[in-house]
């Protein structure tokens, strides 16, 4: 099969012909139809995941079609058309027998502990507990972002936060997961604040409901300087209940604290690979909630696939781009300097 292939950690990676993925006991394998370009594959081109063991095929946002079908695997066929979340869950332990699939310790992620979904074919392990069936009406470009981005806000908007109508969240990083949330957290009625260096972005934050947009500038105001623009402006508009890192900053999560209204809740959704020092002082005296949120197991889905059948959500609108596999190196190595407005999806 084809597969972009990491062979150097930063160094442009190539699309060769691998092996394609054995059928094991337990799992099943599917031909990609779509996969999303996601910050966390760059984080891990970029080697900041411990887990990834070159050569490698990144990719863990897919939909498809099973192509085989492994011992031990009922109520799935060759031909069904599905996805899963990017984190493939075991069934087995403590936390997946409480429905915590999202923590399980044992949880194989594509893309990441093994070779993802930038290539023609997947395999998806722990197949009966993971895989989630699509509507027959769902396209498999909107079907691969419900895998990361888009399932992970849903569950950190309505499940973790909790936001409820009429509250005010703010949202920083309207990169894919920035922009769900947006549109997630306008759905649930709350008045949503984006945040953003990209005017484009921001542009379609407004699009999916956003009722106010900052845009701050591209160097962060020096500690010594006081409240930053975003912090005074947020003020301004009222302290947010909740506010979201949905790029993964330790200024951001600064100013995020900052932000809050006393008894305030935070969600950490971006990676932070360098750490954060929190000011714990100002958690502990304003009685903050320091939250974070991992993907979405699949027996959660049903709730979210009812809301953008019923037109609630729409997940489709996030897609701006869709490249193909040979051109997938260049927009991963682009992440660099950027990440460009909506989702990007590859269809190999």
């Amino acid at each position: 099969m084809r597969a972009v292939v990491v062979s150097e950690y930063g160094v442009l990676p190539e699309v060769r012909e691998v092996p394609e993925p054995p059928v094991e006991a337990g799992s099943v394998v599917l031909k990609v139809e779509a996969t999303g370009l996601c910050r966390s594959d760059w984080h891990g081109w970029m080697g900041h995941d411990s887990d990834i063991v070159l050569p490698h095929v990144p990719g863990h946002e897919l939909a498809g079609t099973i192509a085989a079908v492994g011992a031990g695997v009922s109520g799935w066929a060759v031909g069904d058309r599905v996805t899963t979340p990017f984190i493939c869950a075991c069934g087995t332990c403590e936390q997946c027998l409480e429905g915590n699939q999202q923590v399980c310790p044992n949880q194989l992620q594509p893309g990441f502990n093994y070779w993802g979904s930038f290539a023609e074919y997947v395999a998806v392990p722990y197949a009966e507990v993971n895989l989630v069936r699509l509507p027959d009406d769902m396209d498999f470009a909107t079907a691969a972002g419900l895998g990361c981005r888009f399932a992970t806000s849903f569950r950190a908007v309505h499940q973790v936060a909790q936001v409820t109508a009429g509250e005010h969240v703010a949202v920083f990083g309207c990169g894919g997961v920035g922009l769900s949330a947006v549109m997630i957290a306008a759905a649930l009625g709350a008045e949503v604040t984006a945040i953003d260096t990209n005017p484009d972005a921001l542009a379609l934050a407004r699009t999916y409901g956003a009722t106010h947009t900052l845009q701050p500038p591209a160097e962060p105001a020096a500690p010594a300087a006081g409240p930053t623009t975003v912090v005074a402006q947020l003020r301004e508009l009222g302290r947010p209940h909740v506010t979201i890192d949905a790029l993964g900053s330790s200024d951001i999560v600064q100013q995020a604290l900052q932000s809050l209204r006393p008894r305030g809740r935070h969600v950490q959704i971006g990676l932070l690979p360098a750490g954060v020092n929190l000011d714990v002082a100002r958690l502990i005296g304003q009685e903050l909630s320091w939250l974070g949120s991992h993907g979405m197991p699949a027996h959660a889905y049903p709730e979210m696939l009812n809301l953008v059948a019923t037109g609630n959500l729409n997940p489709r609108q996030l897609i701006t781009r869709t490249i193909t596999l040979e051109e997938t190196p260049s927009a991963l190595a682009a992440l660099t300097t950027g990440t460009p407005a909506g989702v990007t999806v590859i269809t190999p």
